[in-house]
Order: C-alpha cells, then structure tokens, then sequence
C-alpha cells in the first residue's frame, strides 16, 4: 500500500525522502492496521518551517475575523466527518466509540474551536493596555513563525496535534501551525487534516496556516524544536521525551510548553473517611480506571491517616481493582511501561496488593494494580514512590498521623492536580488548613471532595502546573482565551500615530467590547 501524503503549504504531497514508514496497531487484537505512514526526513520538514515562516507573515495582514472564520468552518467539517473520525480513532485507540469518542470527545473538540474562534473574533485576549497620557500602548500578538504541536496518545481528538486545544489556541493567537501526528493514530489525525484543509480552502487565511506531517526520527525532533524559525512548540506526552526536547528548545533560547507527568495526590482526611469512606473508594476506583487510567490526571496517589477506617477504605478499594475487568491500553509500549512502573514503586518499599501483571486478553491489557505503602516508606524515597505508572495503577499511602500527611504533602513533586477529601462538618478544618496552602503550591488545580480525572472545558480551567508536571508554572493547556497566552508576545506601541496602531490599541475601537487599561484605570467596553 502507498504511503499517505503529508499537508505541506495547503497541498497533498508525498514525502520526499521517507527515512522509513510504520502502520498503527489496534490495541484490542495487538494487529497492525492497513494504512501506512512515512516517517519523513529533513526535507519534509524543512518545506513545512519555510512555509509556516511565511504564513507568518501573511497572518500579520490577516484578519482576526478571518481566522475566526475559519476555526468556525473547521468545527462544522469535522462535525460533517465525525462518525468516520470516531471509528477511526476508536481502532487505532481502542477507546469507547460511544460514548467516549463519537459523543463526549467530539463534542469537546469542536466546542473548544468554537470557543477559539471567539476569542480570536473579540480579542480581550489580547490584554490591549493604553497609557493615554504617556502614549505607550501594549498587547498580546502572535509569535511570528510557525507553532509546532506535538500531541499525546490519550485524546485522539481533544487533544490531538491538529485538532486540540493547543491547535486551537495558536491558531486564535494569530499562528500557523506544523502539525505532528502521534503515531498511534495517524489516520484519525488524517481524517481531521482533510477536515481542516477543506476548510482552508474556503477560507482567505494563508495555505500553510495548518500543515501536517506523521512522525520523524527523534534527532530531526530535535532539530525541529530548536529552529531559529519556530517560534514555539506543544508537547503533551511522557517525561524522557519531554525533558529531551525542552533541553534542545531551551539551548537554542526557543519557547517550549510541555505536558509531562503528574500522579495527582488526593488527600482523604479522616472525617471524609468516617462519614463516606466506601463512597470514596467506589470514586477512586471509577476515577483511576476510567479510560484505563490512561488520563493525565488519573489518581496515581492516594493519602489517608492510619486507622481502622483508612483499612476498610482500602479493603473497599482493593475489592473493587481486583473483582472488576481489565481495559485496554492505548499501545503495546503502555504494558512494557507499567510492568517497569509497578517494579519501581515495589523496589522503592511499596507493598503489592493486587494486579501488577499483563492481564489475559487480545491486545494490549494490564491488570488493575494497587499498591500500599507507609508514610515513612515514602518520605525515605518520595521521589521512587512518585514514579508515575501511566495506566489503571495507584498507591495508597498511610500517614502516621496529621503531621506526617502535611510532611508526604511538603515532599510531593509538583502536579496538574491536588485533592482533599474533608468531612462535611468543622471535624477536618484544621487539617485542611495546613494541608491546602502546601498543596496550592504544588499543582495548578486545588479540588475539594472530588476526583481530578474530569477537565472541564471553561475559561476558568487551569491545565497546567509547576514542574515536572509541565515545563512552566504560568500556562494552562486548558481554558480559553488564557491559553492564547501560551503563543502569543507581549509588545509595546510608544508614540505610534495613531492610524498606525493595531485597532485594540486605537481610542475609536470597532471591533466590540474589551479589557483595557485608560488612563490609569481597567475599563470593559469602547473608550
């Protein structure tokens, strides 16, 4: 079978000097799906950042309503795709197709580029700041060269490199996009470039504002992320490779947002367990099987104090782990993963309960795995007990006392998220202060009696968090317009004519209601 063609400047092209090519598998029966892929050399590559570079340029003179326009008519092709989107990603993934894919997925992505279409269209998010009396005028603007997104392996759609939100948000800011698709579903992502170019070519935007390419060689990865030309790069995925690429882009003085790793601690105070203790447990459970706890924000790590109720909140969670059916994994790699993971966290004192093998099956399948461990046990090694097993796996923790919980909460990496479960009354108020300014320090989302698996889609959202979670603590992957910021420069109008400045920084504004700083002071509204 031919390889599929790469999105180069708004054409269909085949890859000029494939270094190789690979076929995605279906994690339910392990086999290798039809279609073939290039795995592209420099060349390829080299044509995409030329023509980003000068979709650059063209988008200086591109209107914001233009590329609203255009997020708008992407979200209806996708809309007008969507079952053969869905099954696609349901065999390359093996997710649900209902409801997982075809309804709550695709419902996501679309919305989201719709809610990045009126960003783009209203642009508050510019943050247009005029100090009248000095003549100095600021916004946000786009970078000026092409964003390369790279995404993970876990949201074929929400978060796929030519359809999620960090494509969304760039491309609201004003910034063509190089595409690079993970390999583990590269006909979905096909699926939706054909979407996406459609809707190009009904639109005034440049040609190369979107382009794609399938994967390439980690060296030429590399490569990518530290041109001069690239003005920033996405990346949602593991840490090895993360960190790898945040070395190149950080030497070569690039920015990078990185999405990395996270165990998501939830703190269940004592009181929470004496009111709702098997409760909790059937939620933690849900929470961190859901998806094969394959969800960047799956409670990899549990805390509770020492007691009879924290044993019978285990006992509860355990039966549940044990007695329920094993989910599929994304790929083949997620099985060799967790087999390393859970052989970590048992070298680094934690004890075993259930699961911790490859489960029986077709496909790519590992048991349901909990873990226990002491309070001292993990502030001799916290590092060791935070090694994060990506999948239906967690570590239960039991504190000596309140004390040692603010101490494992003093000890904890930084994270997406942060739980804490407290009785409903004054019982857990003490604790909770102590625990919560630790914990709000750590993560970029505090919840309060709640499991971290769900990431509403809303401007108040954080997705982000201190490193090694993400690369920066100042970023949300999640939540518009504020991850516009992600790809957009501060700059500065001083003593400009007037008829010269960008029209969120002119008196007589057109183009509708914005935040603004006048004369000292933040006004919503025209001025």
């Amino acid at each position: 079978m031919p390889l599929h063609p790469l999105l180069i400047n708004g054409e269909w092209r085949q890859a000029q000097a494939a270094a190789d090519s690979f076929s995605a598998s279906n994690p339910t029966t392990g086999e290798a799906l039809a279609e073939v892929y290039p795995v592209s050399g420099w060349q390829d590559i080299e044509e995409m950042v030329a023509a980003g570079q000068e979709a650059a340029v063209a988008l200086r003179q591109t209107s914001p309503e233009t590329i609203a326009a255009f997020l708008e008519r992407y979200a209806g092709a996708i809309e007008a795709r969507a079952d053969q989107i869905a099954q696609a990603a349901h065999e390359e993934t093996g997710l649900p197709l209902q409801p997982r894919l075809r309804n709550g997925e695709m419902s996501r992505t679309v919305d989201q580029l719709r809610q990045a279409a009126a960003a783009a269209r209203e642009r508050s998010w510019s943050q247009a700041t005029i100090d009248s009396e000095a003549n100095i005028r600021s916004r946000f603007e786009a970078l000026g060269g092409p964003v390369v997104v790279m995404g993970p392996n876990n949201f074929p759609l929400a978060f796929n490199a030519i359809s999620g939100g960090d494509f969304a948000a760039a491309i609201a800011a004003g910034n063509p996009v190089i595409a690079k698709a993970h390999p583990g579903h590269p006909t979905t992502t096909r699926l939706l470039a054909e979407a996406a170019c459609e809707a190009l070519q009904e639109s005034d935007a440049p040609p190369a504002m979107v382009q794609l390419f399938y994967h390439i060689e980690p060296e030429d990865g590399l490569r990518l992320v530290a041109d001069d030309r690239v003005k920033a790069t996405a990346f949602t995925g593991s840490r090895r490779a993360g960190m790898a690429l945040k070395r190149a882009a950080e030497e070569a003085g690039n920015l990078i947002y990185l999405e990395m790793s996270s165990v998501n601690p939830v703190f269940i105070l004592p009181g929470a367990l004496a009111e709702r203790g098997a409760e909790i447990a059937a939620a933690f459970y849900a929470s961190c099987t859901m998806g094969t706890g394959q969800f960047c924000t799956n409670p990899g790590l549990v805390i509770v104090q020492k007691g009879a109720r924290s044993e019978a909140f285990l006992d509860e969670a355990q039966r549940l782990f044990a007695q329920q059916e094993n989910g599929v994994l994304l790929a083949e790699g997620g099985v060799a993963h967790l087999v390393e993971a859970v052989a970590a966290l048992q070298d680094n004192g934690a004890e075993l309960l259930c699961g911790g093998q490859p489960a029986e099956g077709p496909g790519y399948r590992f048991q349901n795995t909990l873990l226990r461990a002491s309070g001292e046990q993990f502030l001799a090694d916290a590092e060791g007990l935070q090694t994060e097993a990506f999948g239906p796996a967690s570590v239960v923790v039991f504190a000596r006392d309140a004390e040692q919980m603010v101490q494992i909460a003093e000890a904890l990496e930084g994270n997406l998220t942060a739980g804490i479960y407290s009785a409903s009354g004054e019982e857990d108020e003490a604790l909770y202060e102590r625990l919560s300014p630790v914990l709000r320090e750590k993560v970029g989302r505090l919840l309060n009696d709640k499991m971290p698996t769900g990431v509403a889609v809303t401007a108040a959202m954080v997705h982000g968090g201190p490193y090694p979670a993400t690369g920066h603590p100042g970023f949300t992957a999640v939540g518009i317009p504020a991850a516009l910021l992600r790809f957009a420069a501060r700059r500065s109008y001083d003593n400009v004519r007037h008829h010269r400045l960008p029209v969120e920084l002119q008196n007589e504004n057109p183009t509708g209601e914005m935040w603004r700083y006048v004369d000292g002071r933040w006004t919503q509204g025209d001025v």
